[in-house]
């Protein structure tokens, strides 16, 4: 009989030393496979579930942007500062709004404004567009000439300033039948609002084509003119030119309607976009009615998924004419947030 030895011989030393590295590399590789794979199965256990209560579930491919007048400038704080806080607080884009002062007026020329440009691709951030408060003092459709005329001029001179910034998207506001907040304004009956509003745009429209920048026609429940959808649509169409668009503004119109009918009668005219928030809850039917992002009865996700349907993707701009009186870097940053939940981007 074989002795135990014999029937379990002991390797040699050489044949022991492979063995033993051989089980030493592989218990190595094991272990740096557990390694590996332990922050991924850490990091899966700690992602959040998708919560509709924390942010939007489905991510929406569109862009940021935040009107300058959200910021308190020029009193506190200046262009450069502006553009840079919209940066650092995430945002893609910043709309600019011109007027007969500051850095964006008819006091300022080519060489500011691409100056302006240089600046904004300095620190990263888009222009998304330009806006403007002078169609109310100098209505396209007013009653008196001069005011038309002088209203013509400035549009022009807004959509020559665009294509100096570069920027494509200039807001219009082509006529007003009433305008509540200003006391100068004689009501201008509703046919004749719209043949000077028509009258206007058309002359307009021919130094947009020469410029290559869009003349967005924006809807404003107040002025009581293109009140509806389909009255957009009819306004904007009848100049048969790509130059001409819309620019629709959610809280402008959420008096008795609601921004998610618009979006799929709109469509594909939509070029640019305010997302002002309104609340069917109060009685104040002023500027003073408009709210901070998501303080207000707006259906986002409803007009979300009729822009997604629509197959816009380009920027939504939060408009505001209050800037926090106290660390106004707080609105800023509280609607950055805002939008990142309503995109899914959270």
């Amino acid at each position: 009989m074989n002795s135990h030895h014999e029937l379990f011989p002991r390797p040699d030393a050489a044949s022991e030393h492979l063995l033993t590295r051989r089980a030493a590399l592989k218990g190595a590789a094991l272990l740096a496979a557990a390694t590996a794979l332990a922050p991924r199965a850490a990091v899966a256990a700690e992602a959040p579930k998708p919560d509709a209560r924390r942010a939007s579930t489905k991510r929406y491919d569109m862009k940021k942007s935040i009107n300058l007048w959200a910021f308190p400038y020029p009193q506190r704080m200046n262009l450069e500062e502006c553009l840079r806080l919209a940066k650092d607080a995430g945002f893609d884009g910043i709309e600019l709004n011109y007027d007969l002062d500051n850095d964006l007026s008819p006091k300022a020329g080519t060489k500011e404004f691409e100056n302006i440009r240089k600046l904004a691709d300095k620190i990263g951030i888009q222009i998304s567009g330009l806006c403007s408060f002078l169609f109310w003092p100098y209505p396209l459709s007013s009653n008196d000439p001069d005011k038309r005329a002088r209203g013509i001029e400035l549009a022009g001179k807004i959509a020559k300033a665009a294509h100096d910034l570069g920027v494509e998207n200039v807001l219009v506001v082509p006529g007003a039948v009433h305008i509540p907040w200003r006391t100068d304004h004689e009501p201008v009956p509703n046919d004749v609002c719209d043949r000077r509003a028509r009258d206007a745009v058309r002359i307009l429209e021919k130094e947009a084509a020469k410029l290559k920048v869009f003349l967005n026609i924006e809807n404003i429940f107040f002025n009581g003119y293109l009140m509806t959808p389909m009255e957009m649509n009819s306004f904007v169409d009848s100049f048969q030119s790509e130059h001409v668009r819309v620019h629709f503004d959610t809280g402008n119109i959420s008096m008795f309607q609601f921004a998610e009918h618009w979006v799929p009668v709109l469509g594909k005219r939509t070029k640019n976009i305010h997302f002002k928030e309104y609340t069917k809850k109060g009685t104040d039917y002023s500027l003073e009615t408009f709210r901070p992002l998501l303080d207000g009865t707006t259906n986002w996700p409803a007009v979300m998924d009729g822009l997604e349907a629509t197959g816009y993707r380009g920027y939504l701009t939060f408009e505001y004419f209050h800037p926090y009186q106290h660390y106004p870097e707080a609105l800023v940053y509280q609607t950055s947030d805002s939008l990142n939940r309503i995109l899914g981007r959270v």
